[in-house]
């Protein structure tokens, strides 16, 4: 710490000027953090995500933040080869930077993220060599749970065995972990860490000051003259289902209710299969960059999300944040033991979606769409909701908190937080 300004160091594979939607989450957290006078460093790579001949300068200032990049061969981080020597070249690179560092250059917190795969390894060297340093893991999502669900590994193979004693020892090393919910939390217990646990989940790119009001173009595009809008917007892929919502579309196909999904991801294709002939409201509308997303979450009356029961507390969608801040309710296709489905049951921002819910929110979407007020006032406390509970703001004032409250090792906020500890 150097004039009483804690120093923070930041790994993550992607960074500014990289527009990959979690490096735009490092990006405001980091900006987040030099608004609350911490000092601080992001150590990304110098290529592009979606297309790796994209090189950036070595270094750089950027919005108060220091950027020193690291050189990465330019393998395809689409490839599995590539993505584990990718993985692996990061990996090294990050330990060896804080190894040969002198001790008054040392940051006082390094925060990791899960990009690349297995990057909360650097905890493990640093605890062993660096103990000055205090660890963060910021979890997004789990590894080897996330290719054992999609099918790639058997639970019990020699790798994952193998994966799994890395990332336990590396979850012990940590000071602080990081979820994004109690679900999350619940899966890396299992591997007996004793660090300090928080949520601290991302907020939304777009956070409206009110509710949200619907361009009228934009929703005749995605729904056409239907009284009721449903929305799916984001990825599509392994961890997702749309049989809920389309056997949903099927019971209001005659109420005015239009379901529209607004995707793209390696579950696409399939999705599309699915779609019948007489399913007359459901259809389907192009990705929505950055640009135009808030224009599109807008446009519709309620969004929808789904995860797979297998999926559960190894990644949690992130559009759930996206919707509440825009002020729209979320029908949530998947297990009640999900983060998501406990927080649309205890703040009533939503409906969790099954085989015995369907009916009774099928009726409740017939009378929304016969144009009730109570639409109007679901969406209003879901905007609320997010400002309390979400938003950036709230979530980086606890991230400051939990930073600076590591540096004394007391569980108290030194340096400039003012507010008491809070958990999720």
């Amino acid at each position: 710490m150097q004039n009483g300004q804690p120093r923070v160091t930041v790994l993550y594979h992607y960074f500014h000027p990289d527009d990959v939607v979690s490096a735009r989450h490092y990006e405001e957290f980091c900006r987040g953090l030099v608004a609350r006078h911490w000092r601080v460093e992001a150590l990304p790579c110098n290529r592009g995500c979606r297309d790796e001949s994209k090189l950036y300068a070595p270094s750089e200032n950027w919005s108060g933040i220091s950027i020193r990049r690291i050189w990465r061969p330019g393998l395809k981080q689409a490839s599995k080869v590539g993505r584990i020597a990718n993985s692996a070249w990061m990996i090294a690179a990050w330990c060896k930077d804080v190894l040969l560092r002198r001790r008054k250059n040392l940051p006082d917190v390094l925060v990791i993220g899960t990009d690349p795969v297995l990057s909360v390894a650097v905890a493990w060297v640093v605890k062993k060599l660096r103990p000055s340093v205090r660890t963060v893991h910021w979890c997004y999502d789990l590894y080897p749970e996330a290719p054992i669900a999609e099918g790639m590994f058997r639970e019990n193979s020699l790798t994952v065995r193998m994966v799994k004693r890395v990332a336990g020892a590396s979850y012990r090393s940590c000071d602080l972990v990081a979820d994004l919910g109690s679900c999350m939390r619940g899966r890396l217990e299992t591997y007996g860490h004793q660090s300090r646990k928080v949520t601290l989940p991302p907020w939304a790119l777009a956070e409206p000051d009110a509710v949200a009001l619907p361009d009228p173009q934009t929703r005749r595009d995605l729904f056409g003259g239907s009284s009721l809008g449903l929305l799916y917007s984001g990825n599509f892929g392994h961890a997702h289902s749309a049989d809920e919502f389309l056997e949903l579309a099927r019971c209001v196909r005659d109420d005015g209710v239009h379901i529209c999904f607004g995707v793209r991801g390696n579950s696409v294709n399939q999705l599309r299969a699915a779609v019948r002939p007489d399913d007359t409201n459901v259809s389907f509308a192009g990705f929505a960059p950055e640009s135009v997303l808030e224009a599109r979450l807008a446009a519709a009356d309620i969004h929808l999300a789904s995860l797979r029961p297998n999926w559960t507390g190894i990644v949690v969608p992130s559009k759930f944040f996206g919707s509440l801040a825009t002020g729209r309710p979320v029908i949530f296709a998947g297990p009640s033991d999900s983060c998501i489905a406990r927080w649309i049951c205890e703040y009533e921002v939503g409906w969790v979606l099954n085989k015995q819910s369907l009916p009774a929110i099928a009726n409740e979407l017939r009378e929304l769409a016969r144009g009730s007020e109570k639409l109007k006032a679901i969406q209003r406390r879901c905007h609320e909701v997010y400002q309390s509970h979400f938003s950036q703001h709230r979530i980086m004032d606890r991230w400051d908190e939990e930073l600076r409250s590591l540096l004394n090792g007391t569980g108290e906020v030194i340096g400039n937080g003012e507010r008491g500890r809070t958990n999720q």
